[in-house]
């Protein structure tokens, strides 16, 4: 089964050229033009990467992104007018996976969605491993995670931490990046709070394998998870 690319894009001319690229190197395609009609065809599909406008008409691609990323960790590649390093600084930096500034060469944009899937690879159920080999399956749809292929009974926000340091094995998040990224009031919350969850979700992962602590404490800075294993 061919790998479903979101493609959301507010201008018709342009989503035709980045639908026709893609498309001759084998995807299937998706494509709207507003944040809302993203988050629904997301929620309804399986989809393997988001190529995503930044300048949408209803709303900004960098918080559209910010919210898939509270419940999904599907790649996400930004497109957008602005060059400015700061613009591509926090596009990375909240979930994003890759940068591409217009004007653009639409070969260039099927090279770099094929590059970034090869970073996440994914099977065509519904439900994706973090990494080859990994021990997680995450089911986005289901909001489920498989450990070693045995179910974690986890509340909201224990599967949203999870997801994101699976999503990116070896990477550092801070206690305030994840509360961002899972929160949807981080300013509510405290690093206390992300501690404490974590803390819960290591006893959940040592009730299945007391002898693997993937989740690594970096003092003073966050959390990451084993890269390999």
């Amino acid at each position: 089964m061919a790998q479903r690319i979101l493609v959301v894009e507010d201008e018709p001319a342009i989503a035709d050229t980045i639908t026709y690229a893609l498309r001759t190197e084998g995807f299937e395609v998706a494509w709207c033009s507003t944040g809302e009609e993203a988050t629904r065809v997301l929620h309804e599909n399986d989809i393997s990467l988001i190529v995503l406008d930044v300048g949408l008409p209803d709303q900004n691609g960098f918080d559209l992104c910010k919210e898939i990323r509270k419940t999904s960790a599907v790649p996400i590649i930004f497109l957008t007018a602005r060059t400015d390093e700061i613009d591509r600084v926090v596009g990375l930096e909240i979930g994003g996976d890759d940068y591409v500034p217009k004007p653009f060469s639409p070969r260039e944009l099927a090279a770099r969605v094929k590059a970034v899937l090869r970073r996440f690879p994914s099977g065509n159920d519904g439900a994706s491993g973090a990494r080859v080999h990994s021990p997680f399956i995450i089911d986005r749809q289901r909001m489920t995670i498989r450990y070693f292929g045995k179910p974690l009974d986890l509340s909201r926000y224990e599967f949203r931490i999870l997801e994101v340091l699976a999503s990116r094995p070896g990477w550092v998040f801070s206690r305030e990046k994840l509360m961002d990224l899972v929160w949807e009031a981080p300013e509510a919350s405290m690093d206390r709070t992300v501690d404490t969850h974590v803390k819960t979700i290591r006893a959940k992962l040592r009730a299945i394998r007391p002898d693997v602590d993937p989740i690594q404490t970096h003092r003073g800075v966050g959390y990451s998870l084993k890269e390999s294993w």
